[in-house]
């Protein structure tokens, strides 16, 4: 019997992983951003060459504001609006993920933002599953299988979620898992796409909900008790219905309700720093949260602008908080259960690829 592997980055990109919140147009290679862009003509980028342009994307996302951190999907989404564009960004996302250990990745994006050069929201789905298919392929001969699962966005600020929730419906058998409301919290509580949400529970969907990221409790709680999510995409601000006392930390309504029905979080570590939902990785609630037993998921959120990886995000947590590899295995776990697939799916991925391949690790 031998002992566990040390806990390094190199180490946990051995690990067998799951991601559920990882937007599309937030982890495109620098490289791929410059010949897109020049592909199609594309001549707003901040910068000429693949490192300065990592560089601008990172710093430009750190600056503490979520309305600014926004800005930077300006110059992704402007060259995802062909065909090719789309395919080779969902192929590569998909490498990019295998590569890093994922094995199980539910990827989003906003259809509605790729219609510019005139692409129908059916052609922009199809072109993307295409090039998550490829990205499969290509993985599973690279002897990282990974398996893909699309999630479809709307835009908060916009009036077409209806229309995302019917995509959604629409492709459901063809590899898109569940249905999203992204973009500025502010002024857009999640209510105002009611009918979109009622439309995903009377086809049966699965759907998650930005929430609780720069706006507080009553975006949870909307989300919960008008719309009826199953999962919260961030939630961190649900610490404001955790109250100190002298003993344990007491739990509000909404904190118990989302602790007692396993509603998971979707929590992004290094991108709740980065927006200025939390003032630093010390701060970041994740800790608390998976102390109460809360469902705490492990996310990427955007690659590119958080210039990370699902290891890195591990590594981050480690180094922070002291965790051992029965931990890493236990919020990749909770993933895998509040993933939108099958439950045989993600029964079969828990046994027969997470838990084998932690045991490796914890020796």
């Amino acid at each position: 019997m031998t002992g566990p592997m040390p806990l390094t980055l190199a180490s946990i990109r051995r690990a067998p992983k799951a991601v559920l919140h990882d937007h599309l147009d937030g982890g495109l290679r620098p490289a791929t951003v410059l010949e897109l862009a020049a592909e199609c003509g594309y001549d707003a980028l901040p910068a000429t060459d693949a490192e300065s342009l990592a560089t601008w994307f990172r710093d430009a996302a750190d600056s503490g504001s979520l309305e600014r951190y926004l800005e930077t999907f300006d110059h992704t989404v402007a060259v995802m609006q062909t065909p090719e564009g789309l395919r080779r960004v969902a192929r590569e996302c998909a490498e990019d993920l295998a590569a890093d250990g994922v094995v199980y990745a539910e990827v989003r994006f906003a259809p509605e933002q790729h219609l510019e050069r005139g692409l129908t929201l059916d052609e922009v789905v199809e072109h993307t599953l295409a090039g998550f298919r490829e990205g499969e392929e290509l993985a599973a001969a690279a002897g990282t299988p990974i398996r893909m699962v699309c999630l479809l966005t709307a835009m908060r600020h916009a009036a077409r979620s209806l229309e995302i929730a019917e995509l959604t419906v629409r492709f459901r058998d063809r590899g898109v898992g569940g249905f999203d409301i992204a973009g500025a919290e502010a002024g857009y509580p999640p209510t105002r796409h009611l009918d979109a949400f009622e439309y995903m529970r009377a086809n049966h969907g699965s759907f998650t909900i930005h929430a609780g990221e720069a706006f507080g409790l009553p975006s949870i709680h909307e989300a919960l008790a008008f719309c009826g999510c199953d999962r919260l995409g961030h939630g961190v601000r649900i610490t404001d219905d955790i109250f100190d006392s002298d003993s344990e930390p007491t739990l509000g309504l909404v904190a118990n309700h989302v602790r007692d029905k396993r509603i998971p979080l979707e929590l992004c570590p290094s991108s709740n720093v980065q927006t200025g939902a939390v003032p630093s990785l010390e701060k970041h609630p994740f800790d608390l949260l998976a102390r109460l037993r809360f469902r705490v998921t492990v996310n990427t959120d955007n690659r590119l602008m958080s210039d990370t990886t699902m290891s890195r995000e591990m590594f981050k947590l480690v180094e922070t908080f002291g965790y051992g590899w029965s931990d890493l295995e236990r919020f990749t776990i909770n993933a895998m259960k509040s993933a939108f697939i099958p439950f045989p799916d993600r029964l079969r991925l828990i046994d027969e690829v997470i838990k084998p391949g932690y045991a490796v690790l914890i020796g």
